[in-house]
């Protein structure tokens, strides 16, 4: 494993992207545990990217433009949705003690669905990865497994970081409602401005 590769992902990873955004959001809304279930749920999220870059299909979408631009809008209208949805909860940083728990399996799917819908992943797998792969091609889904869990412990730890550094901070924040509505304004902001340069790249 080269030293390249380890800087790189770690650029990639704690570059402030969607699921970094979600992580945070959680650490304010719910706490350590919830900042954790979201940055496992993200990490979960670049299994289905592994899994396709393995299998090929990374040859199937740099051919086809159609596919690439047809992931690419899912993202979009994906991240959108998260922005109004985040612009919409007006408890989403402000949960009271005695609220109800949000089901970790929820918490994982959506932490899930915000990175399966990412293409900036598909593109570190599809194009970035197989440069770090000096193999023959038939042998060469056990280095590409055996990088891609690096990615994802990074992705974990650094998004587990996030999360907990949020966390610390919820009870200042919960206790400034004024507080708490410009973040989720910015959270709603940023989403949106994620989508807007998603949609904007070639």
């Amino acid at each position: 494993m080269s030293l390249s590769f380890l800087l790189t992902s770690l650029v990639i990873v704690a570059t402030p992207g969607t699921g970094a955004l979600y992580t945070v959001a959680a650490g304010l809304a719910r706490g350590h545990r919830a900042a954790l279930v979201a940055a496992l749920g993200c990490t979960l999220g670049i299994v289905p990217h592994l899994i396709a870059a393995v299998t090929g299909l990374a040859a199937l979408l740099n051919a086809s433009a159609t596919a690439f631009q047809t992931l690419k809008y899912a993202g979009v209208a994906y991240l959108l949705y998260t922005a109004w949805a985040t612009l919409r909860d007006r408890s989403a940083l402000t949960v009271p003690e005695d609220a109800p728990e949000v089901p970790a399996l929820r918490v994982i799917a959506k932490g899930i669905a915000i990175n399966l819908l990412n293409p900036k992943l598909t593109l570190f797998f599809f194009a970035f990865l197989p440069q770090f792969v000096h193999t023959d091609p038939a042998h060469a889904w056990l280095p590409m497994i055996e990088l891609s869990a690096v990615f994802m412990a990074l992705t974990f730890a650094v998004f587990a970081l996030y999360g907990r550094f949020a966390a610390t901070f919820r009870t200042h924040i919960a206790t400034r409602p004024a507080v708490a509505t410009t973040l989720r304004r910015t959270f709603a902001g940023a989403f949106a401005a994620l989508a807007g340069l998603l949609a904007y790249e070639a």
